[in-house]
């Protein structure tokens, strides 16, 4: 049977994050891609120079299109900047059943606003209790939580307690953000906290490593797997694509990772 992964979010003209990194990595890891785009991002390996939302008709036209005739597997959202966007998202997704993976995509790498701040409040409320597992990094879940920056586990442990609150079955807290020879995600789920530790890799080759882990677990999801191996699967993939992704030379600034590692070297 085939697995169908939809992902909901804006184009990266440069090809490293956003729809463009999802759709690679459904395919490298064996998940048809269907699409719903909410932006268009004129952006490349230095930064985010224009931003164009696309219609509330246009992408629920889009999402109507997709559940319509494509037996969806499993759901990822990722760039979603306008409170009537997300509104629309939602009352879409409640009557569906999939996994939704949400990955919370406020700032870009290069520091680029990608969620309007008046929309944070929205997503709290509309999208979050929707979600089988949210994706934040560190700055992102300190915003969800309204709280500084966490720099301790215990401060991690206290947002993802705080983000919970909001409605999530569970949240993936990303330390990719963080210092140290390791980088380590937290991962809170049924009551419990697991660290998925990895060594950190020395690249600037990083751009969209959120939207591919997310989109990572969406297709492991997809697939079958249960959310835990999910998650692991979707780390390992991620650290080989990081790993790999020293070699490539794509752009002037921090190029992406290497989606196809396993296909092509």
């Amino acid at each position: 049977m085939t697995s169908i992964a939809l992902t909901i979010a804006g184009s990266d003209s440069g090809g490293g994050a956003g729809i463009q990194a999802d759709i690679k990595t459904f395919s490298a890891l064996g998940a048809y891609a269907a699409s719903v785009i909410t932006a268009i991002t004129a952006q490349n390996t230095r930064g985010v120079t224009a931003v164009e939302d696309i219609s509330v008709v246009t992408i629920v036209a889009q999402m109507d299109a997709v559940f319509s005739d494509l037996d969806v597997n499993a759901v990822k959202i990722g760039m979603v900047s306008r409170i009537e966007t997300i509104a629309a998202i939602a009352e879409r997704l409640r009557q569906q059943s999939q996994p939704v993976v949400l990955d919370p995509v406020m700032v870009a790498t290069s520091g680029d606003r990608l969620l309007q701040e008046d929309a944070i409040e929205t997503l709290q409320r509309e999208l979050l209790p929707l979600a089988t597992i949210v994706t934040p990094n560190l700055p992102e879940a300190a915003l969800l939580a309204g709280t500084p920056i966490a720099k301790t586990e215990q401060e991690i442990t206290r947002q993802a307690e705080l983000i919970l609150k909001t409605g999530a079955t569970a949240v993936l807290i990303k330390g990719g953000h963080g210092d140290g020879p390791e980088s380590t995600d937290y991962l809170f789920a049924d009551g419990t906290m697991r660290a998925l530790s990895a060594p950190r890799v020395d690249t600037k080759n990083d751009h969209g490593t959120g939207c591919t882990l997310a989109a990572a677990i969406t297709a492991h999801l997809a697939m079958g797997h249960e959310l835990r191996e999910a998650v692991g699967l979707a780390k390992d993939y991620l650290n080989g694509a990081l790993h790999a992704g020293r070699g490539l030379a794509v752009g002037h600034g921090r190029g992406p990772v290497h989606h196809f590692y396993r296909w092509w070297g």
